[in-house]
């Protein structure tokens, strides 16, 4: 053990100018030293980082100098790091083939590739008898670009097109592409400013997607025929609600595109037969306030997973194709409390569905036929399990994924005739482990109000059970987003130094069903952060860590969540690492303009409007309420061409949190000058960042930079 962070004793961090901005909302003041990190420009700035004015950019380039600089005594320790997590990682790893027709789809990554690459094998009987495909190489793709991130790639039904879209400047607009698979060509047409999704019409001649508009918001469909100008394509849906988002996808059957506007708390989805020569726009439900559902097609009815009639953890119901409105909905798998729908997957003769109880999911798979239904769970403490359908309709096949904290992935290839599951795949840690080597549990926490709040913990079997040990703890809660327990071989890197792992599954996610999430957003929001503290606090009660051993961690809401507690509760914690942090609530929720801004209203509250909305964010907004106290190290990640949390976000609240607090720290920045939300594109390159959290972590419990 040592002192933290003592290279930052030689170092003086940047202090940001202070230009004092008052701002009348209602009757209440805003005033804001560090607007003025905000470009003016921001949405060309997303679209072109190269544009961010030199005083902005200089300030960044400061903070990522301060960072580099405290940080460079521990580079042989954030090398170990990295060689660690690249070793647990097999390299030249590759997916379990799907099938479609006479070809089995898949990926892999090449040794030492950094990126995806896409292929297909002929199916044993097939007619075509020909060596593996390659479709596209993400490695020759991302050659000489800072940034690449691979937002899709998707055959035609005909399987003689490859449509495929990327961002090479981590704004999220998607370019679109389609490949010749006989040639190995890309076709002339490019189409621009897409979300990175499509969807293929069925005589494989034309495709859909969805268009981001100016200020990266997802709200018309359109459809591109082959060979056409884009800036000609047909307009087929166009959602006039800026609070609503639009995303399509097709149905399982194949037979329907998909349109759904959304928030975070209505549906509205539209179907569009792929194989009729003259296509309608048929609504489902229509705009229902709260009235959510997604939908599946089979024969001549619509399967529906929805929270109609106050089935608040969901049901599952029917409507006839001809007849979708909502007063023909029938109830096909009734409402359970405290057992939550998670997802269904509707095959030609079984309905498969995932459930969560207690923050544990299963399976349960529901005959078509006769309406028979059997599970599908396991054993152990805490889990994660997922469901995936492929690409075919008429099959007796479903595949899912397992894995705990402590046990590797495991795909499986499950006969829904014969009740057998058959393992396709069992991830590999090249370097070893023994997943007996660690212990799983799953504690709870007492909140203020006595609710018990899941903990997913991970340890080693042999570290010393003491309240010295330190601990990261993960927290997110947010949107209904549940964190599942899987196995992450990066926390292998601290768990084998001796810190214990543990997930927070507090309020505003769906652990223990839609209340959970209801309780943790809006007005209840701060129960996310009350939760979070109460874990906090159970870890220290059960003797896993002791108080300021720990170093809370999360990204993006999640870094919402690090700001709150390090007002809250700064003495408990060692350190706050803040990924992406969404700190600036108040300011961004009162900024219409910003992409996400109008569909985060639900969430949140609209403080422009509702006066007890501004009240309770202003209350708690990470950046608005950092005080005159101390503060534990924070490290602070961005990234310049973020649409969803915006880089100036963490820059004023490190700005901020330097003015204000009264000792403690340091606090860090680190702005990614060529990525966006996701950081790092490529997956080794993403381990650079991960080892910074991880060596931050360390130094804050006072680990030698040298282990």
């Amino acid at each position: 053990m040592h002192s933290p962070f003592r290279q930052t004793q030689q170092l003086v961090p940047p202090e940001a100018q202070r230009i004092r901005e008052k701002r009348l909302i209602g009757k209440q003041t805003i005033e804001d030293d560090y607007a003025w990190l905000k470009a003016e420009n921001w949405q060309d700035v997303l679209r072109d980082p190269s544009l961010l004015p030199e005083p902005i950019k200089a300030y960044l380039m400061q903070e990522n100098a301060y960072t580099q600089a405290a940080f460079a005594g521990s580079a042989d320790l954030q090398a170990n790091i990295k060689a660690e997590m690249r070793g647990r990682l097999k390299e030249d790893d590759s997916s379990v083939p799907f099938r479609d027709g006479v070809f089995a789809y898949a990926n892999r990554h090449r040794a030492g590739g950094q990126y995806p690459i896409l292929f297909r094998t002929p199916v044993a009987g097939g007619e075509e008898q020909i060596s593996e495909q390659i479709l596209l190489d993400g490695d020759k793709e991302a050659e000489r670009k800072p940034f690449f991130s691979l937002g899709c790639g998707k055959h035609s039904p005909d399987h003689a097109l490859f449509a495929w879209s990327c961002d090479i400047k981590g704004s999220e607009y998607f370019d679109i592409r389609v490949r010749d698979l006989a040639s190995g060509e890309d076709m002339t047409d490019i189409v621009p400013n897409s979300s990175g999704d499509l969807v293929w019409s069925a005589d494989s001649r034309s495709f859909y997607y969805v268009e981001m508009d100016e200020n990266h918001r997802p709200l018309k469909v359109r459809r591109h025929d082959l060979g056409d100008d884009p800036v000609n394509d047909a307009l087929i849906y166009e959602e006039e609600d800026p609070g609503f988002f639009v995303g399509i996808n097709r149905s399982q059957s194949g037979r329907f595109l998909f349109i759904s506007a959304h928030d975070h708390e209505t549906t509205d989805i539209r179907l569009l037969d792929l194989e009729s020569e003259s296509p309608v726009l048929r609504p489902v439900a229509g705009r229902i306030p709260h009235l959510q559902y997604e939908i599946e097609h089979h024969g001549d009815h619509l399967i529906i997973l929805t929270n109609a009639d106050e089935a608040e953890d969901f049901k599952i119901v029917t409507a006839p194709l001809d007849q979708p409105e909502r007063v023909n909905w029938q109830d096909l798998v009734p409402h359970e409390a405290g057992t939550m729908i998670l997802d269904q997957i509707v095959l030609k003769r079984f309905l498969i569905r995932l459930e969560r109880r207690d923050a544990n999911p299963r399976i349960v798979v529901r005959s078509l036929t006769d309406h028979s239904e059997r599970t599908i769970t396991f054993d152990e403490e805490a889990y994660s399990l997922g469901i995936e359908a492929g690409y075919e309709f008429d099959t007796d096949i479903v595949r899912f994924r397992y894995s705990s904290l402590s046990t590797p992935a495991e795909i499986y290839d499950y006969d829904l005739v014969n009740n057998q599951r058959t393992l396709r795949k069992r991830q590999e840690v090249p370097s070893g482990h023994n997943p007996a080597d660690y212990r799983v549990r799953r504690l709870y926490a007492t909140a203020p109000d006595g609710e018990k709040v899941p903990i997913s913990l991970l340890t080693r079997r042999d570290a010393p059970v003491s309240g010295a040990r330190a601990c990261l703890l993960y927290g997110y809660g947010a949107y209904g987003i549940s964190i599942p327990a899987g196995f992450h071989t990066n926390v292998l890197s601290l768990v084998d130094r001796g810190f214990a792992y543990a997930i927070a599954h507090t309020r505003g996610g769906t652990e223990k069903g839609w209340n959970w999430y209801q309780r943790g957003k809006l007005a209840q929001k701060p129960n996310t952060f009350t939760d979070f503290i109460a874990c906090a606090e159970a870890l220290i009660a059960h003797g896993v860590t002791g108080k300021g051993r720990i170093v809370a961690h999360g990204g993006s809401a999640g870094g919402m969540l690090m700001g709150a507690v390090a007002n809250l509760a700064p003495d408990l914690f060692a350190g706050i690492a803040a990924e992406v942090p969404f700190v600036d609530v108040l300011n961004t929720m009162l900024d219409s303009d910003l992409p996400l801004t109008p569909p985060e209203w639900p969430e949140w509250g609209n403080p422009a409007a509702d006066s007890q909305a501004f009240e309770t964010i202003a209350a708690y907004s990470p950046y608005d309420n950092v005080r005159a106290q101390r503060y534990p190290a924070i490290l602070a990640l961005g990234g310049l061409a973020d649409s969803r949390v915006t880089y100036w976000e963490p820059a004023k609240w490190v700005a901020r949190l330097r003015s204000t607090m009264t000792g403690g720290g340091p606090i860090f920045l680190r702005i990614n000058m060529d990525a966006g939300h996701g950081g790092a594109s490529g997956r080794f390159d993403r381990l650079d960042e991960v080892a910074l959290v991880y060596d931050f972590a360390l130094q804050a419990c006072g680990y030698e930079a040298t282990i």
